[in-house]
């Protein structure tokens, strides 16, 4: 076989190993190399090479090594938890910042506990084990089942053209992973277990500082949100993925889909009752990342405050661009329009501060073509019962609205908080969420492939990671857009176009990890989603203008 690494054609012998083939590379990488891309396909470094191509090693420095970095330490969490508490079980159930939530059902977690688990983890890594994937068909894994008696990647066997079933082994242990991870456990030196409410927090590092822990943020409202969904879900039974598919077969499925958008309904409506019990609010800021359905969560927020008497009058940021000389570069000298320095913060807060004094103002429209803000006689005055409504990346950040006082003004986050598993150990990324949305949104109204809302996603990654999640915990509220069904749903659409990416170009790893969780998903007819449901703002055919 012919391997193309960086700049060298490498010749091998047919059926060694990644980990073989480049064994000093992995060695002497300035980080931890934890796996590898082979012809555009995220591969284990145990993975055997039957094919020229070419070979990329991934290390926790990059975005997929950060996450099959964290992917291997909750293998190691979940070998040291049921080899101390077999008896008990283990749920891994949101990330927080750089850590992962778990807790043990029908108990709290003690300080014990987290001692024990963390020192049975070290003992793991410090022995540098093997973890090995196992394939079985279909025979085999019934058989592996019924001895073992556990529900670990059981949703395979769900797949009826599923013919390979795959767990991963480690001295004895086997569990399974929906995703890539290392081959060994020494790679995972870097972690901290500590306790957190009735839980756990497993905690690892960034990929842009991946040989330290970074300080622990306690993002005490960001829990609250997710607790609460889980606790909604898990009482409509509706926390795992085979819970959603059953519901699909035995024709449950448009009730459970009136409970989630009803639970939606009550949560904007007591963001907005709350609103309107202090009349010194006189300003709505709302921020979320990308594709967390701002827009429609605007307009229902809106008819809720009219049902509460309050007009909501909308102002956008985007017409406050400084000057386009003015406005800031970024590193490589390219206009950077997501920073806060490009928004004319002094006539946006001298407007802000006119309006609430109840003057009058003439708003501008920011031309994007030409760079510059336009006047074209559109004039703005409050009346008294209404409220700003201001939408923003930067909205929770206190500097965008300096000059108006803290008592007017009321904070919203909202962000697609996922709160689905696949089962007990492996969580649905809140991000992938937002990819898939973004992707269907794209093809529907943007005109954008997936190739191409893939490859800039990370870039859309950093600018949040900037500008919008050090800000959550100031908000007031926060929201969760998600929706338990919504993936059934978007399956149907996004497949067809993850498809459409060709094994020859670079996106076709990601697309191919978004093909193998989806697959999983029983499909929903788009026409189940409710017409003012914020699912609507993604696939089309809603009540609200976008």
């Amino acid at each position: 076989m012919k391997i193309q690494y960086k700049e060298k054609i490498i010749e091998i012998q047919e059926g060694r190993t990644i980990q073989e083939i480049l064994a000093e590379e992995i060695k002497n990488n300035e980080y931890a190399v934890v796996g590898a891309i082979f012809n555009n396909e995220y591969e284990n470094l145990n993975y055997k090479i039957h094919e020229d191509g070419k070979l990329e090693l991934i290390d926790i420095s990059s975005k997929e090594g950060s996450k099959i970095y964290r992917r291997t330490m909750v293998y190691i969490l979940a070998k040291a938890f049921e080899k101390l508490y077999p008896k008990n079980k283990m749920n891994v159930n949101y990330q927080l910042t750089n850590s992962m939530f778990c807790d043990v059902e029908n108990i709290d977690v003690t300080e014990e506990m987290v001692h024990n688990i963390s020192e049975e983890m070290r003992k793991i890594i410090k022995q540098d084990l093997p973890i090995k994937q196992i394939v079985m068909d279909r025979q085999e894994a019934e058989e592996f089942y019924k001895k073992y008696d556990t529900s670990k990647g059981r949703l395979q066997l769900d797949l009826e053209d599923n013919q390979k079933i795959y767990m991963y082994e480690c001295d004895g242990y086997y569990n399974y992973c929906y995703g890539t991870i290392a081959n060994r456990t020494g790679i995972a030196k870097i972690f901290e277990i500590v306790k957190y409410g009735n839980g756990l927090l497993m905690r690892y590092p960034s990929s842009d500082k991946p040989q330290q822990l970074p300080k622990l943020v306690d993002s005490k409202k960001l829990a609250w949100a997710l607790d609460e969904y889980e606790d909604i879900h898990r009482i409509l039974n509706m926390d795992r993925v085979y819970k959603i598919n059953n519901a699909i077969g035995d024709d449950r499925i448009k009730d459970v889909i009136m409970l989630d958008e009803a639970l939606h309904e009550k949560k904007i409506a007591n963001i907005a009752d709350e609103i309107a019990k202090n009349r010194s609010i006189k300003m709505i800021l709302i921020a979320g990342p990308s594709s967390s359905g701002k827009t429609t969560f605007a307009q229902r927020l809106g008819l809720q405050l009219r049902i509460n008497k309050l007009r909501p009058v909308t102002i956008s940021v985007d017409n406050y661009f400084v000057e386009r000389k003015d406005n800031p570069k970024d590193e490589n000298g390219n206009y950077d329009f997501e920073c806060i320095e490009a928004i004319d913060m002094k006539l946006f807060n001298d407007h802000l501060t006119k309006l609430l004094n109840g003057e009058e103002i003439e708003r501008p429209e920011f031309d994007f073509y030409e760079g510059t803000k336009k006047y074209k006689g559109k004039k703005l005055k409050l009346g008294k019962e209404d409220v700003l409504v201001i939408e923003g990346i930067h909205c929770l950040n206190d500097r965008l609205t300096s000059s108006i006082s803290k008592e007017q003004k009321y904070k919203i986050y909202i962000s697609a908080l996922t709160v689905l598993n696949m089962d007990r150990y492996n969580r649905i990324s809140t991000t992938d969420t937002r990819l898939i949305r973004r992707i269907v949104r794209d093809h529907k109204f943007r005109g954008y492939t997936a190739k191409h809302t893939i490859g800039t996603w990370n870039m859309v990654n950093a600018g949040e990671e900037k500008n919008i999640f050090p800000f959550q915990e100031e908000a007031n509220s926060i929201f969760n857009t998600s929706l338990i069904y919504e993936l059934n749903v978007l399956k149907g659409i996004v497949l067809p176009l993850l498809e459409e990416i060709t094994k020859e170009e670079k996106e076709y790893a990601e697309a191919r990890r978004l093909i193998d969780m989806l697959k999983y998903f029983k499909t929903i007819p788009e026409e189940y989603v409710p017409t003012n449901s914020l699912l609507k703002e993604f696939i089309g055919g809603g009540n609200f203008k976008y």
